[in-house]
């Protein structure tokens, strides 16, 4: 049984067009989280540990610690610049409301990779394109 229905996934945009064994898959990996407004979901140089997606709420993402440089909302993913390309976090992430995430933990994708290569195509193409911003 999945943790998180096949249908919560296909609202994003980048999942949109997977494969539904591939939206199977991840289903069965996903977890819910709660985030509190005020609360830093990720940390500029941490090492990367999940990719996460908005389904409710909005995120500050601050590059170098300094002015915020995008307002993340629901449809929205980050963290997949540590997961997929360098290891570690490349912005803070703070909370600016209430959020729920839906997230994918990197030991749990390690687990499914090979039978997800659509969604690490998606995934991977979102990260380099924000890597060269």
């Amino acid at each position: 049984m999945p943790v998180v229905d096949t249908s919560r996934i296909a609202t994003f945009r980048i999942l949109a067009d997977l494969p539904a064994a591939e939206l199977e898959e991840l289903a069965a990996v996903m977890q819910e989280v709660d985030v509190e407004a005020g609360a830093k979901v990720i940390t500029l140089d941490d090492y990367g540990t999940a990719i996460y997606f908005i389904e409710e709420g909005e995120a500050d993402a601050l590059i170098d610690g300094g002015d915020a440089t995008q307002t993340l909302g629901p449809g929205d993913t980050f963290g997949e610049i540590a997961l997929l390309l360098t290891g570690e976090r490349t912005a803070n992430v703070v909370a600016r409301t209430r959020m729920r995430l839906l997230s994918l933990a990197g030991q749990d994708f390690e687990d499914i990779r090979a039978r997800v290569p659509e969604l690490e195509r998606s995934l991977r193409r979102l990260g380099l394109e924000r890597a060269a911003r």
